[in-house]
């Protein structure tokens, strides 16, 4: 299952290289996959079937076992069913977009990979053994539709039904997980089939209400997943996708997820208090919706897309039942479904693709011109009917027996009868739709015209024909399906009710019965209500359309959207004074409240300065005159100056508690930070003006003054509560022995808590992608005209490929006046004004730079077992390109680091997740860490853990991090005001430069330059 998992999902990722290759004929390759997969079930059948079905295949590869996360899938008979569907559906749906996509579509690559994604995403959901594992790829089939509805992103149709599936079906899902979690919990387990062996005691236990409540909540996930009302509106809706996602993910894939859930619990948890109402009830009321619907629709594939609501209703109500024999008919009636359904879906595409058309007012005369297509259609709408010999009737008859049994004798359900009513009642009206179907695409109508209909290629055709002839011979040669499904009935406890206690069996024929005389009450009634369809049409013209689930939904979101803008316009106030106030308020009352009303007593031991390390009480003194001195600063820089002397102060008192480590990091951190802050404000005025003053300044004072005095107790009060031994005791023990280190700090971030720190440098990254992204978005509304609009030498083309040449000619131009014969080292600053430049910093930069480098790389390597680690060295060599940008400028800085600060961003990213993801291939555990202990000549013995690879990733990301900001908040705001200094004759000034013509770009080289220009020499 693993393999299977992993080959789909590859396949999915290089789906849009293969596409590019070969067009939409890179379906038939994609195919192949889910074909394959197919075959690969079809071998497995003996190992799942050979003790009559009850043996089941386990896969299980362990991920977080600590948190109890494992990669655990399991193959039983109803596995196995499901993936049939899933795999077959799915490699003929595939097939079938071969020729019904055209070749010049640009997407079709991305759509391909998203479709064969959704089919490993479905089989990994119905193969999952694990309540975690299992919802992770029910989350993936929502993200995964949401694409795929949204397919036609032009179209506001597609945009808006794929964010209503979007919402509908992740609401569910998050509801679904709190369940999933309450289940787990109460089982103390999240394998599935641990789960269910200990059902009965869940539901008869201490923790049955806790149970019963996560039933519940899984159950609402699965409505909203299946579309069963009140959420059925989505489905139609959805129906705005391309027909070949409508005829897998709405016929044979996600709808039957929710289907799928009901059917793997009802063996344990059927029998809990609201299975049944829950069930039942909303399962009637969507098959009776979904046909009263389906019968006002004009559009043919609105018409599918009704009665397949109704289908889903019908499904969960027999799946649902919990009984063996109703057991059997729903696992036969979901094939017999997907089967007809997707053949149908398929036949809409078809005549969608060669009239132009789908609206059966204007369809006419389709039969006559493809009668291949036709019968196909005839097959399948057939079987969904219920007509003898086909799937659906096998299916139908057994459904009926099951409903018969509980609705009728001695140990009838007390609503069984209205059930069993309902359900015939769904039952004419599908037959009624089915009929409506098959007038509406292919029947000639008077005074319509003919529909023009182009021929069909075989292969646009082959899909839904092998459907259809699947659905024959399922219908009659039923045996082979009865032999998948009753080792899941056999599964449930036998009912006292049923003729032989037992799940009966699939058959075309059981002779004169109940079942047999309401299906042909079905079928009577069905035709009727067909040939007295204008009847019926203007009795349903007469209903008032009082409730509508979209139009609900609709009002729903508006309403959210109303509170959200009043909200808004009442919190969001562009006023930094009023977030503090709200923020900061927030952050000391309730703290404050809850120790008031604790009304606990201060713990004891409290001492105002540590007695062995006095001079805390000078450090202490620092910070608090650096905070009272940027609290009065006039001026931003002295501001951020004061600011930045309370992070030293801390720094100070890290190592003087004995954090060596702790203080490096930090006063690192303070100068980076102090470094961005001083370049960002270059672009903002130097005075802090707008200061709050009178009564507002008193307030400002309170709340400060009351929020730091709530820190000092709520600190004090946390330090005192601890009743058991701290964890961190252990961390010394634990960085020594499993990863190989002295430095606690070091070890605990890269090997203990490497999922936190992997977590952190992916904020990084996110944070300096926003950051470059607002820095360096420049003429936007220019960037987005097409390039023949653009005038030549215009400012938006000189700020994009000519401003870049530019200033590498400008770069060259000062290699050539380097000082001696080869290239000069900070030669940027020969490109710096006079007035900007200082020899005695070059100097010492040049004396630093090489040092700081080495020094970082030395950081990193030792801060395995000595205070550093990839955070301070990477951070140290930031400060040195820092250093390098401050001496030289922008030139200095490009010149400095050719690598872009994106790809350093992703390479220490991904390096940090190699480290991660290796060790699992190897067999061991995500971010496991190794030692390796050998020795070499002239260097003894070295020990080397494998977590310093992930520190060198840290490293890389930390490194590109300080050049992003560098580029972002030190070059681009350079380059900003030197186009804002000289606006008249800056662009000629460029060009000068990029020429090479010294004599007109003067400025900034002396006469000697001019010279050497002359005779083509640099000066000496």
């Amino acid at each position: 299952m693993i393999p299977v998992l992993a080959m789909t999902f590859v396949a999915a990722t290089v789906a849009p290289l293969i596409f590019r290759k070969l067009g939409r004929n890179a379906f038939f390759v994609l195919a192949a996959v889910p074909a394959a997969a197919f075959v690969w079930l079809l071998l497995r059948h003996q190992a799942i079937y050979s003790d009559g079905g009850m043996h089941a295949v386990t896969e299980i590869l362990p991920w977080i076992p600590d948190l109890k996360l494992e990669f655990a899938f399991r193959m039983d008979a109803l596995a196995w069913v499901m993936s049939t569907l899933i795999l077959g559906v799915g490699s003929l749906v595939l097939v079938y977009c071969a020729r019904y996509f055209k070749n010049k579509d640009p997407d079709l690559g991305g759509f391909g990979a998203q479709l064969l994604a959704f089919a490993g995403a479905m089989f990994g959901l119905v193969t999952a053994d694990d309540l975690l594992m299992m919802f992770i790829f029910w989350e993936l089939t929502t993200v995964l539709s949401y694409l795929l509805i949204g397919y036609a992103r032009t179209r506001l149709a597609a945009r808006r039904s794929a964010l209503q599936a979007l919402i509908v079906t992740t609401a569910g899902g998050l509801a679904m997980l709190v369940g999933l979690i309450i289940l787990g919990q109460a089982a103390g387990t999240y394998r599935i089939s641990a789960i269910l062996e200990q059902a009965a005691s869940l539901t008869a236990g201490p923790a049955q209400g806790a149970v019963a409540a996560a039933v519940v909540l899984i159950l609402v996930g699965a409505v909203t997943k299946s579309a069963l009302v009140p959420f059925h509106f989505w489905l139609p809706g959805a129906m705005a996708a391309p027909t070949p996602v409508s005829a897998y993910l709405h016929a044979a894939a996600m709808v039957k997820a929710g289907i799928y859930i009901v059917a793997r619990l009802a063996p344990g948890f059927s029998t809990t208090e609201f299975w049944l109402p829950l069930v039942l009830g909303l399962g009637l009321a969507t098959m009776l919706v979904g046909g009263y619907r389906a019968l006002r629709q004009t559009d043919i594939k609105l018409i599918l897309a009704y009665g397949t609501v109704s289908q889903l209703g019908f499904l969960t109500m027999v799946l649902g039942l919990g009984r063996p024999d109703a057991a059997l008919a729903g696992l036969a009636l979901l094939l017999a479904h997907g089967l007809f359904k997707a053949a149908l879906f398929l036949v809409v595409g078809i005549i969608d693709h060669q009239s132009g058309t789908r609206d059966i007012r204007k369809l006419s005369g389709v039969y006559r011109s493809s009668r291949a297509l036709g019968i196909v259609a005839g097959i399948a709408a057939a079987s969904m009917a219920g007509i003898p010999a086909l799937a659906g009737f096998v299916a139908k008859e057994s459904v009926f027996e099951a409903f018969v049994h509980f609705g009728t004798g001695k140990d009838a359900h007390p609503w069984g009868l209205a059930v069993l009513v309902g359900l015939v009642l769904g039952s004419i009206l599908t037959f009624a739709y089915s009929a409506r179907f098959m007038w509406g695409a292919f029947a000639t109508k008077p005074g319509v015209e003919r529909t023009p209909f182009k021929a069909i290629k075989p292969a646009f055709l082959a899909a839904p024909a092998v459907l259809s002839v699947l659905t024959i011979v399922y219908g009659l040669w039923p045996a082979p399906v009865d032999g998948w499904i009753q080792p899941y009935a056999a599964l449930f406890a036998p009912d006292a009710g049923t003729s032989d206690a037992g799940a009966g069996h699939l058959a075309l024929w059981h002779g004169f019965t109940p079942a047999l005389g309401l299906t042909a009450i079905a079928l009577a009634a069905g035709a009727a209500m067909f040939y007295g369809r204008n009847v019926v049409s203007r009795a349903q013209g007469l209903v008032p359309d009082w409730i509508d689930g979209d139009r609900a939904y609709q009002r729903t979101i508006g309403a959210l959207d109303d509170i959200a803008v009043w909200v808004t316009g009442r919190t969001q106030r562009g006023s930094l004074y009023f977030y503090l106030t709200v923020i900061l308020t927030v952050a000391f009352a309730v703290p404050l409240t809850v120790l008031i009303v604790a009304n606990k007593p201060l713990p004891g031991g409290l001492y105002f300065i540590d007695p062995n390390s006095p001079l805390q009480l000078i450090a202490a003194a620092g910070i608090v005159a650096g905070a009272l001195a940027a609290v009065r600063a006039n001026k931003r820089f002295l501001a951020v100056l004061m600011v930045s002397v309370t992070g030293y102060g801390i720094a100070l008192m890290f190592a003087l508690q004995g954090a060596p480590d702790l203080a490096l990091t930090q006063m690192l951190v303070e100068t980076i930070v102090l470094v961005a802050f001083v370049l960002a404000m270059r672009s903002l005025p130097a005075e802090l003006r707008d200061r709050t003053g009178g009564r507002l300044r008193v307030v400002r004072v309170i709340i400060g003054a009351a929020f730091g005095i709530t820190m000092i107790f709520v600190a004090i009060y946390a330090m005192g509560a601890r009743v058991a031994a701290p964890v961190s005791l252990d961390f010394p023990k634990l960085a020594y022995e499993g990863g190989g280190g002295l430095n606690v700090v070091n070890v605990t971030l890269v090997d203990i808590r490497a999922w936190d720190t992997f977590g952190e440098i992916s904020v990084l990254v996110i944070a300096a992608t926003g950051v470059a992204s607002l820095i360096f978005v420049r003429g936007r509304g220019e960037r987005l005209r097409p390039a023949a609009t653009v005038p030549a030498g215009s400012v938006g083309r000189r700020t994009g490929v000519e401003r870049d040449s530019r200033d590498g000619a400008a770069l060259a131009l000062a290699k050539k006046f380097a000082d001696v014969g080869r290239d000069a080292w900070l030669l940027g600053g020969r490109t710096l004004a006079p007035e900007r430049r200082s020899i005695i910093f070059e100097v010492v930069t040049r004396l630093i730079f090489h040092s700081m480098v080495i020094f970082s790389v030395y950081l990193l390597l030792a801060g395995h077992n000595l205070p550093g680690g990839g955070f301070a060295g990477g951070l140290t060599a930031g400060l040195a390109l820092t250093i390098r940008y401050l001496a030289g400028g922008r030139f200095e800085l490009s010149e400095a680091a050719t690598v872009s600060a994106g790809t350093l961003l992703g390479t220490g990213l991904a390096t940090a997740a190699a480290s991660g993801f290796v060790p699992l291939l190897l067999g061991g555990q995500v971010f496991q860490s190794a030692i390796i202990e050998v020795w070499l000549p002239v260097f003894g013995d070295i020990k080397f853990v494998t977590s310093t690879i992930f520190d060198i990733g840290v490293y890389i990301v930390v490194v590109g991090l300080a050049l992003d900001v560098l580029r972002s908040l030190g070059a681009e705001i350079d380059e900003h005001f030197e186009e804002k200094a000289a606006p008249a004759g800056g662009a000629a000034h460029a060009e000068a430069v990029a020429a090479g013509n010294v004599a007109s770009a003067g400025a900034g080289f002396t006469g000697e330059a001019e010279a050497a220009t002359a005779s083509g020499k640099g000066t000496t």
